[in-house]
């Protein structure tokens, strides 16, 4: 791949124009492709896009599953009546709902943008100007977060269904470091140092995540003097109902004292602990019982030391290979419909390379989930590597603002693996509460990590071998979106409590009033989308 600062654009009043008319040389895997026609040529890049947002989609249920077993990891904790010298057993989550809400959740689902920030960040490195794919994306993924998910999870729960935030003090926490993050983004930018970025100053945006962290901990445990005088409703001990697995053995896999078995897709209907992601393409997920116990999921106090035998962990992750090679579930080839059943081999062979790459993750059974999790999130960054080259060449071709971009194309994309984890909880969960978390703490790790860290890494190099801060292009542009962005998340907000205050909840009810919120919350994020792109190409 050559490099693709071949080209040049014109200004106009500091803004890059919309389009331009030279000829791009850089390609993607061969020189013959500069010898296509542009029009040819965009439409491929195109696609190529498309299909690495649908390898994110693919990635995505496994990664699920990871953070699922990592959640659910509990630890057993024998505490003793100093009156009655009783001894009590019993097993408590390590982790902690808020933080892996903010950790985990957040941080995961926006790992593709943070990946995607941090590579433009490298590329870029040694030069005096930030690139302008990573805040772009960021900042476009934000307005994503905020009104196209909070619109799919108004109307996901079932008619007349209330769903509503159980634990309102950690959410008024979080989202006021979210609103903080964007206002302190336009300082950087408009106020302290405009148009540069310095050391300190992304310094000081890296840390602000772990004020974050220190305060929602504090809210959640109801700490004095740093949390909010504001009584939770009740919530269960588990977010969501338990899940009643059915299981069929697998040929080659049965043995007298272990059964690995899949559920397939027509067993979705179960609800499993936290975020468990069931794929309706088939694309398997095993469970494993040892002696008569499920790994995954026990109610005995020692289910946390349950860890599968060698043979059995080799047995799962040869069946990930054998699944992703199937074609048919065994609902689809119950359909009597010849085009249905046609339309989703289709789909499966389009989705076969990526689940044949993706079956490489370790099952999620080894090391309660950590290093399927951690896999995941590699092939992620390797996904997002291509993203940026791909939405390099289609800069290159057209001649469209890499913002433009960025804030459309590439923040819808990206921010998949949010919208799956937030309409998986409003689906499935008690509460609101993880739903609307993951779109607020979304939001705050993308400025705190994804921007921050891409920012401290360029800063910090220039200030050792220059001496010189970090300069962002069209940083104009960029604070006119922040500004926008504001002014929307204002209205949603106002929406959000608006529901709450009549009908109860900040999800479902009526499904008239939820389809009105849902038009309305993608009528906010048209505008911002427009605006936005028209300010950084200069036509506003």
């Amino acid at each position: 791949m050559t490099s693709l600062g071949n080209y040049t654009t014109d200004s106009t009043n500091g803004h890059s124009n919309i389009l331009r008319h030279e000829k791009c040389d850089a390609y993607l895997l061969f020189h013959l492709e500069t010898a296509l026609g542009e029009g040819f040529r965009t439409f491929l890049y195109f696609l190529g896009l498309a299909y690495c947002f649908i390898g994110l989609s693919a990635i995505t249920a496994r990664f699920f599953r990871s953070m699922e077993s990592v959640v659910k990891h509990s630890r057993t904790v024998e505490t003793i009546d100093p009156l009655t010298n009783t001894k009590t057993v019993k097993n408590e989550k390590v982790w902690n709902y808020t933080i892996a809400d903010i950790t985990l959740l957040a941080f995961g689902t926006s790992f593709p943008q943070i990946s995607l920030a941090t590579i433009d960040a490298i590329r870029n490195i040694g030069k005096l100007y930030a690139g302008g794919l990573g805040p772009g994306t960021l900042v476009g993924s934000a307005a994503f977060d905020l009104f196209p998910i909070h619109a799919v999870c108004v109307v996901v729960p079932k008619a007349g269904e209330l769903k509503k935030i159980s634990d309102i003090g950690v959410w008024l926490v979080e989202l006021f470091w979210s609103f903080w993050a964007y206002i302190w983004l336009y300082i950087i930018l408009e106020v302290w140092t405009p148009n540069v970025v310095t050391l300190w100053e992304s310094i000081l945006t890296v840390l602000q995540f772990g004020l974050l962290l220190i305060h929602a901990y504090a809210q959640d445990k109801r700490w004095p003097y740093l949390s909010l005088p504001l009584e939770r409703a009740e919530r269960p001990e588990e977010w969501v109902p338990a899940e009643v697995v059915k299981y069929r053995p697998l040929d080659k896999v049965h043995e007298p004292h272990t059964e690995v078995s899949q559920v397939g897709e027509e067993e979705n209907t179960g609800i499993v602990d936290i975020f468990s992601i069931h794929s309706g393409e088939g694309t398997g997920h095993f469970y494993q019982n040892l002696a008569g116990e499920d790994v995954t999921e026990s109610s005995t106090p020692n289910n946390c030391n349950i860890i599968p035998e060698e043979s059995d962990i080799l047995s799962i992750w040869k069946h990930q290979f054998v699944d992703a090679l199937m074609l048919e579930s065994t609902e689809s080839r119950k359909l009597n419909n010849i085009y249905l059943r046609v339309a989703r081999i289709f789909w499966q062979l389009l989705l076969l390379p990526w689940k044949l790459l993706f079956a490489f993750v370790p099952p999620y059974q080894i090391a309660h989930g950590w290093i399927a999790f951690i896999c995941s999130l590699i092939f992620i960054s390797g996904i997002a590597y291509v993203v940026t080259k791909i939405t390099d060449l289609i800069s290159c071709v057209t001649g469209i603002n890499p913002y433009v971009i960025a804030f459309t194309a590439l923040a819808s994309g990206t921010s998949w693996p949010d919208l799956v984890a937030s309409k998986i909880a409003a689906e499935r969960q008690l509460t609101a509460d993880s739903a609307i978390a993951n779109i607020t703490c979304s939001n705050s790790v993308n400025i705190y990590i994804g921007i921050g860290v891409p920012w401290l890494i360029d800063t910090l190099y220039n200030y050792i071998a220059y001496n010189e801060p970090l300069r962002i292009e069209n940083a104009e542009g960029l604070s006119f979106s922040l500004l926008v962005f504001f002014s929307t998340s204002v209205a949603c907000i106002g929406v959000l409590v608006f529901r709450r205050l009549t009908i109860g909840a900040e999800l479902g009810g009526p499904r008239v009033w939820a389809w009105v919120t849902c038009i309305f919350f993608m009528l906010l994020w048209l505008i911002f989308v427009v605006l936005s792109s028209l300010r950084v190409s200069g036509i506003i």
